[in-house]
């Protein structure tokens, strides 16, 4: 059952006949805006979705972590994205990772909370925001996967994934204007060399850094994703 001390109003807009709500979470900046769908199903996963970079106009509100969003919810997921600190009507201001990663663990906390018996935990984000989604996963050992879209290997170091602690799927433009395919390469060798996890891999073929004109291949690599992993627990 949803906890209403958090809501702060329901929106109208219905997904598969389902609301959104959206709400205020507690964080250490004050609080956050998100957005979350709850699922009907007392057992399902649960996933958390993080936005693109705060000062590069990114927010929960962003097209491809709306895209994203709506596949867990496809897939039956309990599923919230929230807004980093400084962003839209969340409390506090940028803090350069270490604050947006305090926040995406505040969050995966509530949800937690609210689906204390989840069947799996997801963790994912977009472009920086996949950067804070694997810093999380480094800290948190409850999260069975993860799913990183535009990570940026020549801008952010992603040596701290030594080991990746589970099995995920990172998914890049073949035609990224921001990423080198040579960082991504070496990010692939990097993590195909560990055992006991597998880091898949997926290039789309003419697709930019923001899947521009490729967003439907990025959320058909990711469904086709999630309907494999989740049959595993």
């Amino acid at each position: 059952m949803i906890n209403i001390f958090f809501f702060w109003e329901q929106l109208s807009v219905t997904y598969m006949d389902n609301k959104i709500f959206e709400i205020f979470i507690p964080g250490p900046a004050g609080r956050l805006e998100a957005k979350y769908y709850k699922s009907k199903k007392n057992t399902s996963p649960i996933a958390l979705v993080l936005q693109p970079h705060p000062q590069y106009g990114g927010t929960m509100n962003n097209k491809t972590v709306v895209d994203m969003f709506g596949t867990f919810m496809d897939n039956d997921f309990s599923v919230c994205r929230v807004n980093f600190r400084g962003v839209g009507r969340s409390d506090g201001e940028f803090d350069n990772g270490q604050g947006e990663l305090a926040d995406a663990a505040a969050a995966l906390d509530w949800l937690e909370k609210e689906n204390f018996d989840n069947s799996q935990c997801w963790i994912s984000g977009f472009s920086f925001g996949s950067l804070i989604a694997m810093q999380l996963l480094m800290r948190r050992p409850e999260i069975n996967r993860f799913i990183a879209v535009s990570p940026q290997p020549n801008v952010y170091d992603f040596s701290f994934l030594s080991p990746c602690p589970t099995s995920g799927l990172l998914i890049y433009g073949k035609k990224d204007e921001l990423v080198p395919r040579l960082y991504i390469d070496e990010l692939k060798n990097r993590l195909s060399s560990q055992k006991g996890i597998k880091a898949e891999f997926c290039g789309i073929h003419e697709a930019n850094h923001f899947f521009s004109k490729s967003g439907e291949d990025l959320i058909k690599e990711i469904n086709k994703y999630i309907k494999k992993e989740i049959t595993l627990f």
